[in-house]
């Protein structure tokens, strides 16, 4: 089955509105593995209350707009889809709490024929009080049967890819087998990361980490490394999903650092497959917001 890709472009989101604590927060970064050596000073300023900063990937947890795709005129084939690439850019610093609404409109929409199609969906987050934006996302979403409808509209993203020469640090980051368990409390409750029967049915041996989790252990390579333990050093990030990590396996980043930007890579090299690629990370603050960061009048 095609897409419907006129329903697609005349999509209309709802005003997406989200409150959240100290508490989510915290939730966020413990469920990332952050706090799993709690001497270790350069984690507790995000599992602790005292001094609070958000780990610069929350925002792809924040205002989601839920399972929009499965309403049946869009023509998606549910079963058949994968999380394809993700992408955060953060106006600011993410503040430890606060009220947000977004904005959200479907940006691009692409047929890749046999393969499939990809739709990109953006929002961008706004502060409730001083209405300034305060995170931009790009869920970009690989519809495997549902190519062949004939026709692209908006401009896709590119994807930057990592540089050919050897990488200039590689950071090993473990998770722990209740890791998904702990993920899926931010929001995301799919039986795929909890149900070893209905991981099994997808063909899994036993329940895979959320895609967005195995994206939140970059903020754990990332931080310590070339942000120098700043999370207001990390501008933006994003990357492409390749394959599922497992509960507890550990992941190996290989990370290219050049001036204002990081590249990154992601492997699981007891199974020698990479499941993030296409990594990037923009630093400091001389950066314009993307393509995909909306206005009131763009929504």
């Amino acid at each position: 089955m095609a897409l419907n890709v006129d329903a697609l472009e005349a999509w209309d989101f709802p005003r997406l509105e989200q409150d959240y604590d100290d508490k989510d927060t915290m939730l966020y970064a413990v469920s990332l593995g952050f706090g799993q050596d709690p001497l270790d000073p350069a984690q507790l300023p995000f599992v602790f209350e005292k001094g609070l900063r958000a780990v610069p990937t929350m925002p792809a947890i924040l205002c989601h707009p839920g399972r929009w795709t499965a309403d049946p005129m869009l023509g998606v084939t549910l079963n058949k889809v994968v999380h394809g690439e993700q992408r955060v850019f953060l106006h600011g610093e993410l503040a430890p709490e606060g009220r947000l609404y977004a904005r959200a409109k479907v940006m691009a929409v692409e047929d890749k024929g046999e393969k499939g199609a990809v739709i990109h969906a953006a929002r961008t987050m706004f502060d409730a009080v001083t209405n300034e934006p305060v995170a931009s996302v790009l869920h970009s979403t690989f519809c495997r049967a549902d190519g062949g409808f004939g026709r692209d509209f908006g401009p896709a993203p590119q994807a930057m890819p990592c540089p050919e020469r050897a990488p200039d640090l590689e950071v090993d980051v473990g998770t722990r087998p209740e890791q998904a368990l702990i993920y899926r409390l931010n929001s995301d409750r799919n039986p795929l990361h909890a149900d070893p029967a209905y991981a099994a049915k997808a063909g899994f041996h036993r329940p895979i980490l959320h895609g967005l989790c195995t994206y939140g252990l970059a903020a754990r390579a990332l931080l310590p490394t070339v942000a120098g333990g700043d999370a207001a050093a990390i501008r933006s990030v994003e990357c492409r999903f390749s394959r599922p990590v497992f509960p507890g396996e550990t992941v190996r980043f290989q990370i290219w650092s050049e001036a204002d930007r990081a590249y990154f890579r992601a492997r699981v090299e007891a199974r020698d497959i990479t499941v993030l690629d296409a990594g990037r990370a923009l630093l400091g603050s001389g950066h314009q917001a993307p393509d995909y960061a909306l206005t009131e009048e763009m929504a």
